[in-house]
């Protein structure tokens, strides 16, 4: 009977010994509870600097274990640094995270967020630059290359419209007037649209590439066939006939007299052309190729970061500069205006 009692009251020792780490526990997280508690209405308050040394009564765990409250504390203290300003002790709160958790995610982020913030906007540019340029210039490449196709396909398809719309053959005239009506009269847009999701429709299927390549090429051959016929017909009508009188044929006759002085009167408006050309490659973006627009839309969406349109645009501007000087260049060559 007594060994069973002393049993007894071993047991009921043991068993108080040990809900004792556990009261103090639980007494140290209702204590953090309730300065969690004071913090946030010292917040809600206004009075941040009272929240600050409010949490920063929650102490140093004496392990790893029991750390859940002082790394709460000490992230919501480099929170409020930040919101004022005070980067170098929200970098302080975080590297006391650091000390006892060194991979903690949360962090490591707030870490680099604050070295950033601290940075000039400039300086925030430049690695903007690095690292959105290297996709921007492989969707510029793209645009590049459907400016420059483009610009030797729509010259060819523009001369055979102008002259076919000057033809003295009825249908051929008829023809080329009609393709010129319905490519200046409808948008651009619309045309690729047409051309990459509705023929399929009739059986045929083209890739982005060429149906962009398509698009554009009849597009501009519409609009310089225009620019064409009336660079021709601006040469005086005396030409033609001296030609005729010195027994060259209407063929010879263009080829050899009439286009050959169009070209002096027609660099600045087809210059104009492939300058625009430039930027309505932007709108093959919506046929799923992938040119300097798409790119820059793309990385847009991912980073929320305007700076990538910004760098676009310097893009874009660059090309068009650099076309522009160059068929100035072009017009003094050629004497795009004839002395007077």
């Amino acid at each position: 009977m007594r060994s069973t009692i002393r049993r007894g009251f071993l047991l009921l020792i043991g068993l108080i010994l040990l809900a004792l780490p556990l009261a103090a526990s639980a007494s140290e997280h209702n204590s953090s509870q309730t300065l969690f508690r004071e913090a946030s209405n010292l917040i809600a308050a206004g009075d941040y600097q009272a929240a600050l040394k409010t949490l920063d009564q929650i102490s140093p765990p004496s392990g790893r274990d029991d750390a859940g409250d002082f790394v709460k504390s000490r992230m919501q203290k480099a929170q409020l640094y930040h919101a004022l300003g005070a980067f170098d002790e929200a970098g302080s709160s975080c590297r006391e995270v650091l000390a006892l958790f060194p991979d903690h995610m949360e962090a490591t982020q707030f870490l680099a967020s604050l070295a950033k913030a601290q940075k000039s906007k400039l300086a925030l540019f430049f690695d903007d630059m690095k690292l959105f340029l290297p996709s921007l210039i492989h969707g510029a490449g793209m645009t590049l290359f459907l400016v420059v196709i483009t610009m030797m396909i729509s010259p060819l398809g523009g001369l055979l419209l102008a002259l076919g719309r000057m033809s003295g053959v009825a249908p051929l005239r008829g023809l080329c007037w009609s393709i010129i009506w319905f490519f200046r009269g409808t948008p651009l847009l619309l045309q690729l649209f047409f051309i990459y999701y509705g023929l399929p429709a009739f059986g045929v299927t083209l890739s982005p590439t060429i149906s962009a390549i398509i698009g554009l090429g009849i597009n501009y051959s519409a609009y310089l066939a225009e620019i064409i016929r009336a660079g021709i017909e601006s040469i005086d009508h005396g030409q033609m006939e001296a030609a005729k009188a010195i027994g060259m044929s209407y063929t010879q006759a263009m080829r050899r007299v009439i286009i050959p002085q169009t070209y002096k009167r027609l660099m600045p408006p087809v210059g104009n052309e492939f300058i625009a050309l430039i930027k309505d490659t932007a709108l093959v973006s919506t046929i799923a190729m992938v040119e300097l627009m798409r790119s820059a839309n793309q990385m847009f969406n991912t980073y929320f970061n305007v700076n990538v349109l910004i760098i676009a645009a310097m893009i874009y501007l660059l090309f068009t500069t650099i076309f522009t000087v160059t068929f100035e260049k072009i017009e003094k060559r050629v004497g795009a205006y004839e002395n007077r």
